[in-house]
Protein backbone atom coordinates (compact mmCIF):
# COMPACT_ATOMS: atom_id res chain seq x y z
CA UNK A 1 0.00 0.00 0.00
CA UNK A 2 1.54 3.52 -0.87
CA UNK A 3 0.88 6.05 1.53
CA UNK A 4 1.67 9.88 1.74
CA UNK A 5 2.52 11.36 4.95
CA UNK A 6 2.49 15.11 5.06
CA UNK A 7 3.84 17.44 7.50
CA UNK A 8 2.45 21.19 7.86
CA UNK A 9 4.63 22.65 11.36
CA UNK A 10 7.34 25.09 10.71
CA UNK A 11 9.43 24.07 14.38
CA UNK A 12 11.15 20.90 14.35
CA UNK A 13 10.99 19.27 17.31
CA UNK A 14 7.03 20.29 17.96
CA UNK A 15 4.69 17.59 19.13
CA UNK A 16 3.50 17.38 15.05
CA UNK A 17 6.45 16.33 14.11
CA UNK A 18 7.13 13.33 17.09
CA UNK A 19 3.37 12.66 15.74
CA UNK A 20 4.73 12.87 12.18
CA UNK A 21 7.66 10.57 12.89
CA UNK A 22 5.97 7.83 14.94
CA UNK A 23 3.13 7.50 11.61
CA UNK A 24 5.86 6.81 9.15
CA UNK A 25 7.35 4.26 11.30
CA UNK A 26 4.57 2.84 12.19
CA UNK A 27 3.71 2.61 8.81
CA UNK A 28 7.12 1.40 7.47
CA UNK A 29 6.90 -1.28 10.41
CA UNK A 30 3.99 -2.54 8.67
CA UNK A 31 5.16 -3.11 5.25
CA UNK A 32 4.02 0.06 3.58
CA UNK A 33 5.30 2.17 0.85
CA UNK A 34 5.34 5.57 2.66
CA UNK A 35 6.17 9.20 1.02
CA UNK A 36 7.05 10.99 3.63
CA UNK A 37 6.82 15.14 3.64
CA UNK A 38 7.69 17.60 5.94
CA UNK A 39 6.55 19.94 3.74
CA UNK A 40 8.18 23.57 6.16
CA UNK A 41 11.17 21.48 5.91
CA UNK A 42 11.31 20.72 1.58
CA UNK A 43 10.58 24.69 1.49
CA UNK A 44 7.53 23.64 0.44
CA UNK A 45 6.34 27.04 -1.70
CA UNK A 46 2.26 28.11 -0.78
CA UNK A 47 1.79 30.38 -3.33
CA UNK A 48 -0.07 29.97 -6.13
CA UNK A 49 0.68 31.68 -9.24
CA UNK A 50 -1.78 33.70 -11.68
CA UNK A 51 -1.05 30.28 -14.42
CA UNK A 52 -1.98 28.26 -11.87
CA UNK A 53 -5.46 29.52 -11.33
CA UNK A 54 -6.85 29.89 -15.16
CA UNK A 55 -8.01 27.07 -17.07
CA UNK A 56 -8.29 23.51 -16.51
CA UNK A 57 -5.42 22.88 -19.00
CA UNK A 58 -2.95 25.52 -17.41
CA UNK A 59 -3.83 24.55 -13.91
CA UNK A 60 -3.12 21.24 -14.71
CA UNK A 61 0.59 22.13 -15.86
CA UNK A 62 3.01 22.98 -12.97
CA UNK A 63 5.27 24.91 -13.46
CA UNK A 64 7.01 24.22 -10.72
CA UNK A 65 9.49 20.84 -10.55
CA UNK A 66 8.37 20.24 -6.41
CA UNK A 67 4.26 21.24 -7.20
CA UNK A 68 4.57 18.60 -10.78
CA UNK A 69 6.41 15.86 -8.27
CA UNK A 70 3.41 16.38 -5.80
CA UNK A 71 1.01 15.89 -8.39
CA UNK A 72 2.55 13.26 -9.89
CA UNK A 73 2.77 10.95 -6.13
CA UNK A 74 -0.79 12.26 -4.75
CA UNK A 75 -2.28 10.32 -7.99
CA UNK A 76 -0.59 7.10 -7.13
CA UNK A 77 -1.52 7.25 -3.64
CA UNK A 78 -3.58 4.42 -1.74
CA UNK A 79 -3.99 6.73 1.77
CA UNK A 80 -3.04 10.29 2.83
CA UNK A 81 -2.60 11.15 6.02
CA UNK A 82 -2.45 14.96 7.20
CA UNK A 83 -0.40 16.15 10.29
CA UNK A 84 -1.14 20.05 11.41
CA UNK A 85 -2.04 22.06 14.24
CA UNK A 86 -5.10 23.95 14.23
CA UNK A 87 -4.18 27.65 13.63
CA UNK A 88 -7.28 29.76 13.71
CA UNK A 89 -9.10 26.92 12.52
CA UNK A 90 -7.57 26.59 9.37
CA UNK A 91 -4.36 24.23 8.51
CA UNK A 92 -1.19 26.27 8.22
CA UNK A 93 -0.69 27.74 5.29
CA UNK A 94 1.76 25.94 3.62
CA UNK A 95 -0.71 22.87 3.71
CA UNK A 96 -3.45 25.33 2.58
CA UNK A 97 -1.05 26.07 -0.09
CA UNK A 98 -0.31 22.25 -0.88
CA UNK A 99 -4.13 21.68 -1.25
CA UNK A 100 -4.63 24.69 -3.64
CA UNK A 101 -1.40 24.26 -5.84
CA UNK A 102 -1.63 20.01 -5.75
CA UNK A 103 -5.14 19.38 -5.65
CA UNK A 104 -5.98 21.23 -9.16
CA UNK A 105 -8.39 20.00 -11.67
CA UNK A 106 -7.05 17.34 -14.36
CA UNK A 107 -5.34 15.98 -10.98
CA UNK A 108 -7.28 15.42 -8.19
CA UNK A 109 -11.13 15.78 -9.72
CA UNK A 110 -12.84 16.81 -12.83
CA UNK A 111 -15.80 18.93 -13.56
CA UNK A 112 -18.26 18.42 -16.23
CA UNK A 113 -19.71 21.92 -16.09
CA UNK A 114 -19.28 24.69 -13.79
CA UNK A 115 -22.00 23.92 -12.09
CA UNK A 116 -21.87 20.50 -12.26
CA UNK A 117 -20.95 17.81 -8.95
CA UNK A 118 -17.42 17.21 -9.17
CA UNK A 119 -15.63 13.54 -9.69
CA UNK A 120 -12.93 12.92 -7.85
CA UNK A 121 -9.65 11.06 -10.05
CA UNK A 122 -7.81 10.25 -6.83
CA UNK A 123 -7.48 6.79 -6.06
CA UNK A 124 -7.10 7.26 -2.76
CA UNK A 125 -9.83 5.45 -0.72
CA UNK A 126 -8.98 6.41 2.52
CA UNK A 127 -7.58 9.72 4.89
CA UNK A 128 -6.57 10.23 8.10
CA UNK A 129 -6.17 13.82 9.46
CA UNK A 130 -4.15 14.47 12.95
CA UNK A 131 -4.82 17.92 14.14
CA UNK A 132 -3.25 19.38 17.28
CA UNK A 133 -4.66 22.02 19.17
CA UNK A 134 -4.90 24.17 22.23
CA UNK A 135 -8.58 25.24 22.37
CA UNK A 136 -10.24 22.77 24.55
CA UNK A 137 -13.13 20.99 22.90
CA UNK A 138 -16.38 22.21 24.33
CA UNK A 139 -14.73 25.78 23.51
CA UNK A 140 -14.22 24.58 20.20
CA UNK A 141 -17.79 23.40 19.44
CA UNK A 142 -19.84 25.68 21.30
CA UNK A 143 -17.70 28.97 19.39
CA UNK A 144 -16.45 27.74 16.42
CA UNK A 145 -18.29 24.57 15.46
CA UNK A 146 -15.06 22.41 14.56
CA UNK A 147 -14.05 23.86 11.14
CA UNK A 148 -11.43 21.43 10.04
CA UNK A 149 -13.95 18.55 10.41
CA UNK A 150 -16.29 20.79 7.39
CA UNK A 151 -12.80 21.42 5.95
CA UNK A 152 -11.13 18.13 5.56
CA UNK A 153 -14.62 16.07 5.86
CA UNK A 154 -17.11 18.11 3.29
CA UNK A 155 -15.02 20.27 1.68
CA UNK A 156 -11.24 18.82 0.45
CA UNK A 157 -11.54 15.26 0.43
CA UNK A 158 -14.86 14.24 -0.60
CA UNK A 159 -14.17 16.69 -3.52
CA UNK A 160 -11.24 14.51 -5.10
CA UNK A 161 -12.73 11.10 -4.34
CA UNK A 162 -11.54 10.38 -0.97
CA UNK A 163 -14.59 8.78 1.19
CA UNK A 164 -13.38 7.32 4.15
CA UNK A 165 -11.67 10.52 5.74
CA UNK A 166 -10.76 10.06 9.43
CA UNK A 167 -9.98 12.36 11.98
CA UNK A 168 -8.37 12.53 15.54
CA UNK A 169 -7.51 15.80 17.51
CA UNK A 170 -5.04 15.66 20.24
CA UNK A 171 -5.81 18.31 23.27
CA UNK A 172 -4.55 20.61 24.55
CA UNK A 173 -1.00 20.36 23.50
CA UNK A 174 0.05 23.17 25.69
CA UNK A 175 -0.51 21.86 29.47
CA UNK A 176 -0.44 18.19 28.26
CA UNK A 177 1.90 15.90 30.58
CA UNK A 178 4.77 13.33 29.28
CA UNK A 179 2.41 10.84 29.85
CA UNK A 180 -0.63 12.11 27.85
CA UNK A 181 2.10 12.71 24.93
CA UNK A 182 2.45 9.27 25.02
CA UNK A 183 -0.60 8.13 24.66
CA UNK A 184 -1.34 10.30 22.03
CA UNK A 185 1.19 8.78 19.94
CA UNK A 186 0.29 5.62 20.44
CA UNK A 187 -2.90 6.09 19.31
CA UNK A 188 -1.80 8.71 16.05
CA UNK A 189 0.51 4.70 15.45
CA UNK A 190 -3.10 2.92 15.86
CA UNK A 191 -5.02 4.81 13.99
CA UNK A 192 -2.43 5.01 11.12
CA UNK A 193 -1.99 1.27 10.94
CA UNK A 194 -6.14 1.02 10.65
CA UNK A 195 -5.69 2.47 7.58
CA UNK A 196 -3.93 -0.64 6.03
CA UNK A 197 -7.27 -2.91 6.80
Amino acid sequence: MHIGVYLAHPRPGSFNHAVFHAVVEELRGRGADVSAHDLCAEGFDPLLSAGETGTVEEAARAQDAQVALHRARVAALDALVFVHPNWWGMPPAVLTGWVQRVLVPGVAYKLGTAQGEPAGLLGAGKALVLNTSDTPAAREESEFGDPLHSIWSACVLPYVGIRDVRRVVFRTVGDSTGGEREAWLDRARREAAALLD
